[in-house]
């Protein structure tokens, strides 16, 4: 079935098995795979971008190459059968205005015994169901994931170590992943933010068609950097709104994220879904509850797919803590903008196209609707309200 081959293929790529395995006389075995995708997207707007989340511009309605690009090479070295080390360099647009590099990961792994191993490094943050190999386009069978959901949490990797558990029970195979360390990101004004005591929980259950899987991850964070946010919070404790600047605090902030998702895949159709739920302890990062559902058929080798997604804000969009009169209006109003999530809704036609044994071709159109301020559009006008329509046109491969 061509879900689990793109999978396995994609899974081998972020866990780091893939390629060619040669032997080097007195070295290690060294492997070498990678991923891409080159694709071209616009919308049929210019009052507003769409943009991946933290890309710090997108496309209107001329076309671009930035949201939807990317490519990824990984190299192991497999020094015995129970060890093994891992290395991913990563290009694509991410909190900037042009393509950068990045190492999502880089790790040593151990593998103490048939069920069990240990990763010690930076590994994938694994806070969605396609965590491991999110970027790798061919392993999905949308264009992107969908943002409603997977604009949640914005760290990538975890920088401290994991403890993999997998096993077979008769026809089910369980995965059960803990990891645990720090993480860090960087966010498309300047800014950056930071995770402390981060910890992760990842449990997958397998069997034949389908795939069940439940997560769960803690962390305190602060951000760092961002003059805009620290001199709106110097304001309202001179005003005498101590509260509030409590309140909108991100500094050692408690936060989860908490996801359940399902995929059935029988072989002539797929189904897919997630439901996430994200809690914070500041206004500024709002509290959240987000879902997507997708169908798809397969007739040979093409697959046309439909999605729906959304996200709804859990706490209130304005705040009563300071008054919106005389000299505090402008006080009262930075807070109500702040925050506002970016909440929207979005249903997507999609076809893919498996050309060739490793590569695909997929075009998506995306009707997205904003409800109350722009949604996930980036450097919106103040009259956009939408909505918009996006179209993507691109081709996924791995090597």
């Amino acid at each position: 079935m061509e879900r689990y081959k793109r999978t396995a293929v994609a899974l081998s790529i972020a866990a780091g098995f893939a390629g060619g395995a040669q032997a080097q006389e007195g070295g290690p075995q060294v492997s070498i795979s990678g991923f891409g995708t080159v694709a071209m997207t616009a919308t049929d707007t210019s009052d507003a971008e769409f943009a991946r989340p933290n890309q710090q511009s997108g496309v209107g309605t001329t076309p671009r190459t930035g949201p939807d690009s990317n490519f990824g090479i990984q190299s192991t070295f497999k020094f015995t059968d129970s060890v093994s080390a891992t290395v991913q360099g990563l290009v694509r647009k991410n909190a900037s205005d042009y393509f950068g590099a990045e190492l999502p990961w880089a790790f040593l792994k151990v593998k103490a015994n048939e069920d069990v191993s240990f990763r010690v490094g930076r590994t994938g943050m694994p806070v969605y169901m396609i965590s491991d190999f999110r970027n790798v386009g061919y392993a999905n069978t949308m264009i992107r994931p969908p943002a409603e959901v997977y604009r949640q949490v914005n760290g990538g990797s975890l920088d401290g170590g994991d403890l993999t558990y997998q096993h077979t029970f008769g026809e089910s195979t369980l995965t059960a992943q803990f990891g645990l360390g720090t993480a860090h990101n960087k966010l498309v004004n300047g800014a950056r933010i930071e995770f402390s005591r981060a910890t992760a929980l990842h449990v997958l259950w397998e069997n034949g068609p389908l795939t069940l899987r439940f997560g769960r991850a803690d962390a305190t964070f602060s951000m760092k950097d961002n003059p805009a946010v620290d001199g709106l919070l110097a304001s309202l404790v001179k005003a005498g709104f101590a509260q509030a600047a409590r309140d909108y605090s991100i500094t050692d902030v408690k936060g989860s994220f908490t996801s359940v998702g399902a995929i059935y895949d029988p072989g002539n159709f797929i189904v897919q879904g997630e439901y996430a739920v994200r809690r914070t302890g500041t206004r500024v990062v709002m509290d959240t509850s987000s879902w997507y559902a997708m169908f798809g058929y397969r007739y040979g080798k093409f697959t046309p797919y439909y999605y729906h997604g959304n996200i709804k804000q859990d706490n209130a969009r304005t705040y009563a803590g300071v008054p919106a009169v005389g000299p505090l209006k402008p006080l009262a109003a930075a807070l109500d903008f702040l925050g506002k999530a970016g909440i929207q809704s979005a249903n997507a036609l999609g076809l893919r196209w498996d050309f060739a044994s490793s590569a695909a071709l997929k075009v998506q159109v995306d009707r997205i609707s904003p409800k109350d301020g722009a949604g996930a559009f980036v450097n919106a006008k103040p009259t956009f309200t939408g909505p918009a329509t996006v179209y993507a046109v691109g081709v996924d491969f791995v090597f």
